[in-house]
């Protein structure tokens, strides 16, 4: 059934006095100038959205499931390829609706990170928590793909799920494996062609998701966006606040990134806290008095040398048919180190892998990738490469290979010649164009409405010194979360986190200074 969209604008009082922004935007977000024509985005800033069912939007198996609930409703939005070219080629971006249960006052647009999270997925799995809650007693619920993700296109495909698990694909762990100009050509001309050229491939980066999400807020007929994003999309919101500070009325940035780093020293600072939550669960582990990792936790990276070198010599047949090689072996462990709830399943995994038995190893791999038991990835590497080349400027092979053993010295865990002894190069060494943001990716925020940073002090993803820097460089209130997992609001069991943010997007009420609550 059709449900009529509801895109007249909603101007709803707000208890602050938007602050005029300066003339200046942020460098890098090609921002207009009397020099640089403003292009005219009325055809797509008139559009109505379409709300109907979701059948046949969801890309995989599991999120054909969750997309069945019949509460949630889903269209696309029309967006230029190319915003200095609107009357070019056209993008696509999906949106899923979970409506209010009242009268709507307004939207809260959610990215929930990546690059390559799904909107769509993570609203449709948050739903039944969000349904009976209050902010569907006032706000529509949206998720969105941003281009390149999911339902919306352009897609981003350089390798096929099948080449994914034949590991026939450039692999991450500190950096990636990239070694030669062969490597790094075939990779861009891959995600070209699987792209449909170019033009598609180039147009995903985050300056124009951003320029997306105010198309967005404006079809949604919201004269001011309310905004929630995790981790990466904590970038896009404090892009969104620096290019678009007078079309503001709510920012969450949950897991913050840290907005004064460069791409080098962000990986430093972040493989460091990894390595920190990499030493708590060896001593988690050392309390057992049967470790795999040893009884002591200030030698357990040498103790992970000795279980993982078999696998860097050998890898090792699984049950399906598949390899478990040295990379899926770290990608199990850092996506483990994500959650404190989730290290007992690594240190079994360790544990079984060392007694020849890699199938633990294998499921936590599969979990850091998305991957469904049809094998299908809802997690698209693809996409976080293709991102994150717009987004970042290159290292020449030279700084690249130094970056790795850096890498290793300040987070020995990963110090195997494999995986940071070699001459790496960036993967993004031969891409079809240079990237669109400057590093580091935030500067010159204008005065802004008051918003607010959720940080955990224990985040092995976005370190919580990252998340007090961004939150003083937009001015933001900081909500300091005890813990040590990735993300906060709804994502930790948290009642205290839950219901500061809850208050904060319906009234706009920050929590007083020094306010902190746990996991």
């Amino acid at each position: 059934m059709r449900h009529p969209s509801r895109s007249p604008r909603r101007a709803r009082p707000r208890p602050w006095v938007l602050v005029v922004a300066p003339l200046t935007a942020l460098t890098g977000l090609a921002a207009c100038t009397p020099s640089t024509p403003t292009p005219d985005l009325s055809s797509y800033l008139e559009q109505d959205l379409d709300w109907g069912t979701c059948d046949g939007v969801a890309t995989n198996a599991v999120d054909e499931e969750l997309f069945a609930n019949p509460d949630l409703e889903c269209t696309s939005a029309e967006v230029p390829l190319d915003y200095t070219e609107p009357e070019g080629e056209t993008a696509q971006v999906a949106l899923m609706r979970l409506p209010a249960r009242g009268e709507a006052e307004g939207s809260l647009l959610v990215n929930p990170g990546g690059p390559a999270g799904s909107g769509l997925s993570f609203v449709a799995a948050q739903a039944p928590t969000w349904q009976d809650g209050r902010l569907t007693e006032r706000l529509d619920i949206v998720g969105f793909d941003p281009r390149g993700v999911g339902a919306s296109t352009p897609s981003v495909d350089c390798y096929s799920d099948e080449e994914y698990d034949a590991g026939e694909v450039p692999r991450f762990a500190a950096v990636w494996d990239v070694t030669s100009a062969d490597q790094a050509e075939e990779l861009a001309t891959r995600c070209t062609e699987g792209s449909g050229g170019a033009e598609n491939l180039v147009s995903v980066g985050s300056t124009n998701v951003v320029k997306d999400m105010d198309v967005l807020r404006e079809v949604l007929g919201d004269d001011e966006l309310t905004y929630l994003g995790y981790s990466y999309g904590s970038e896009l919101g404090a892009m969104y606040a620096t290019e678009y500070p007078d079309n503001i009325r709510a920012l969450v940035l949950d897991g913050g990134v840290a907005p004064d780093l460069t791409l080098p020293d962000f990986r430093v600072s972040q493989l460091a806290v990894q390595q920190d939550r990499f030493d708590d669960l060896a001593a988690l582990c050392a309390e057992s008095g049967d470790c795999v990792l040893g009884d002591d936790p200030r030698t357990a990276s040498d103790r992970l040398h000795e279980i993982v070198q078999p696998v860097v010599e050998s890898p090792v047949a699984t049950d399906d048919g598949r390899e478990l090689d040295v990379w899926d072996v770290y990608a199990g462990i850092i996506g483990g180190l994500f959650s404190e709830a989730k290290w007992p399943d690594v240190i079994s995994a360790l544990t079984a892998l060392e007694d020849g038995d890699p199938e633990e190893m294998l499921a936590l791999r599969d979990a850091s990738f998305g991957r469904t038991p049809d094998g299908v990835y809802t997690i698209d590497a693809d996409v976080n490469i293709a991102v994150r080349c717009m987004d970042y400027p290159r290292s020449t092979p030279q700084e690249h290979a130094a970056h790795a053993r850096e890498l290793a010295e300040v987070a020995p865990m990963f110090d195997l010649e494999v995986l940071t002894g070699q001459d790496f190069r960036s993967e993004c060494d031969a891409w079809p164009a240079p990237p669109t943001r400057e590093d580091p990716w935030l500067t010159d925020v204008p005065e802004l409405p008051e918003t607010l940073v959720v940080s955990v002090t224990g985040d092995p993803g976005t370190t919580h010194d990252g998340g007090v820097a961004l939150a003083e460089a937009l001015g933001s209130s900081l909500l300091t979360v005890e813990g040590k997992q990735h993300g906060a609001y709804l994502l930790g069991g948290s009642r205290c986190v839950d219901e500061i943010v809850e208050a904060y997007l319906i009234d706009i009420r920050t929590p007083p200074d020094g306010v902190r609550c746990s996991l």
